[in-house]
């Protein structure tokens, strides 16, 4: 609390290719479904299939079928979901899912989120594609070290309890909870730059000493929460890094991230790094008011590589969440993957 409050107080897809480049092994995976294309919410909906358009095509473009390895996503399933939300969050889901699919109509959670005959299947391949991100990093088989959960809708607004905020389940809580009781993971880390504060996320681990949220977000926005004294049961297990768009630009973010987020996470020395990776903090996205650039995201995503790399063999999944303009998803996409595809590890070299 005390270095936090110094500071802001200032301040169409091949799959499984080959593992093999020309030089050396390919260590990075995309996870991503063409299903997941099927959720739509409506005409105008900022949260759209094209979002997903832009971002795959953006990577197949830049990346091809052998600088990364590309992964369908498997469904989540039932018991894998009820490790974050309660039995009666899913039924409901699935009740308006049904109902939808036969009225061929979308129907609303609330104001901003509503179910569409695809959204079910979609949103478990979304919390599937962050496990199997998990598994492709655990797996002791492969030379992959790092993944990229590709998908939609995001997750981290989904509480315990409610869909909510474009969110149905809760990715990338899923995912946490999943590494823990499949491979035995203890200290989990979560960090999180979208602009919106990832309520849903907090809500999930708050009273969980093993694992570390950091939130890194814009001040009094959507959902309202994330405030600095919000520090979660054991009075750090939470951390959250509230900024002004006065203060929103590059260097701001870069300092928070190097002398808050990276000592934060040396000092809890997690055993696998998760990142809600949202991209509505670019300086072009209509429903935030940060500044940052692409080449911010490429230069957060290798501090928390070698952050990773110190602690965790390089293990490091992040999940896509929010990016509303294409054009900035896009490019902030393929320069968060440029990251991990160019991060050589001496981890994953040895693996």
């Amino acid at each position: 609390m005390k270095r936090i409050g110094q500071i802001v107080g200032s301040a169409g897809v091949g799959y499984r290719a080959g593992c093999v480049s020309k030089h050396r092994l390919v260590h990075t995976a995309v996870v991503t479904h063409e299903d997941m294309y099927l959720h739509d919410m409506g005409h105008g909906h900022p949260e759209c299939p094209q979002r997903l358009t832009a971002a795959v095509d953006a990577l197949k473009k830049e990346f091809g079928q052998h600088r990364i390895e590309w992964v369908k996503s498997p469904l989540i399933s039932e018991k894998d979901l009820a490790r974050a939300h309660c039995k009666e969050m899913l039924t409901h889901v699935k009740s308006l899912s049904k109902r939808s699919q036969e009225s061929n109509t979308t129907l609303s959670i609330d104001g901003d989120t509503r179910v569409s005959p695809g959204t079910l299947r979609a949103a478990m391949l979304a919390a599937g594609s962050v496990c199997k991100a998990v598994d492709m990093v655990m797996d002791q088989n492969t030379a992959i070290s790092n993944a990229f959960a590709c998908v939609r809708p995001p997750g981290h607004h989904a509480t315990p309890t409610s869909s909510m905020g474009f969110c149905f389940f809760n990715n990338i809580a899923v995912g946490a909870a999943y590494a823990r009781k499949e491979y035995g993971i203890k200290k989990l880390a979560i960090v999180d730059w979208d602009v919106h504060h990832g309520n849903g996320t907090q809500d999930i681990v708050w009273n969980d000493e093993n694992t570390l949220f950091i939130s890194i977000h814009q001040s009094h926005l959507y959902p309202g929460t994330g405030r600095i004294t919000e520090t979660g049961e054991f009075d750090g297990n939470v951390l959250n890094i509230p900024v002004s768009p006065e203060n929103g630009d590059s260097a701001t973010f870069r300092q928070h991230m190097k002398q808050i987020v990276e000592p934060s996470l040396d000092d809890f020395q997690p055993e696998l790094i998760l990142v809600s990776a949202g991209f509505d903090s670019h300086i072009g996205d209509p429903l935030g008011g940060l500044s940052y650039t692409e080449k911010d995201f490429s230069w957060a995503t290798t501090l928390l590589l070698n952050v990773a790399e110190r602690h965790c063999q390089g293990r490091l999944v992040s999940s896509l969440e929010g990016g509303y303009n294409l054009d900035a998803l896009a490019s902030s996409c393929v320069s968060h993957v440029e990251s991990l595809v160019n991060t050589e590890t001496k981890s994953s070299s040895q693996r």
